[in-house]
């Protein structure tokens, strides 16, 4: 069969087996092992230092395990041409709102030049963004810069969508408006894995959720009996506020 008229390969699941990954002498993740699947949002929690950002970049494939073993869709190596990040501080390019998306589109050729402007529009309206695709793009506020970012990883057509703290040091309007997208990205079929501090945010958004502490996953498991009843010590004085690293 041509190239062309093969399915795509999926990214999907994303196994990672006893992954420990060592930095300048400190151990960041610690004998992990989880699988991302399709389906309800991931969301990741735990105190800071956790480990929640390093798990993410490597499900990400952006820094590599000292030990264990990830793959991605069955595959150990991936180009990751169906993954996408969005980070707490996002980047914004000294271009126009939609020249940010155009980027986006012709480095991820995920659309063809006779269809950029059509998806571009589509992406801006997704994201609330509708009528400010000439604005340039570092002169919005930080819950627009957030919104822009996702819609440039949306052009990227991804399979999953790693969120790295979306919606730290935003306001509670531009808190909802990034988890209303959030969660129309979800309903759609794009499984999104997110890292957050934010509790209540983990619990209007996590179909499942990971708990961490000190680089470990100490309990995954379905979001209502983790808010309602956890099963570890640490993950009861965390969600209390009482636990101590």
């Amino acid at each position: 069969m041509p190239d062309d008229m093969r399915a795509p390969a999926s990214e999907l699941p994303i196994t990672i087996e006893d992954v420990s990954v060592r930095s300048g002498g400190v151990t960041v993740l610690d004998g992990v092992s989880l699988v991302l699947a399709p389906g309800d949002p991931t969301v990741l929690i735990g105190p800071n230092g956790s480990g929640k950002t390093s798990l993410i970049r490597l499900a990400m494939g952006l820094i590599a395990p000292t030990t264990g073993r990830i793959t991605w869709g069955g595959r150990a190596a991936s180009e990751g041409r169906r993954r996408a990040i969005v980070f707490q501080h996002p980047v914004m390019l000294r271009r126009s709102v939609a020249g940010n998306i155009a980027f986006a589109l012709r480095s991820g050729a995920a659309a063809a030049a006779r269809d950029r402007a059509g998806r571009i529009a589509a992406l801006l309206d997704l994201v609330g963004l509708a009528g400010l695709d000439a604005r340039p793009a570092r002169r919005l506020s930080g819950g627009e810069r957030q919104r822009l970012a996702l819609a440039r990883a949306l052009a990227r057509d991804p399979e999953v969508l790693f969120l790295d703290e979306p919606t730290a040091n935003l306001d509670p309007a531009a808190t909802k408006a990034v988890e209303d997208i959030i969660a129309k990205i979800a309903a759609a079929g794009v499984k999104i894995v997110l890292a957050t501090h934010d509790l209540g945010e983990a619990r209007r958004l996590a179909g499942d959720v990971v708990f961490m502490v000190r680089g470990r996953i100490h309990e995954r498991t379905p979001a209502k009996p983790f808010f309602a009843m956890p099963a570890t010590p640490e993950a009861q004085a965390f969600l209390k506020g009482d636990l101590v690293i």
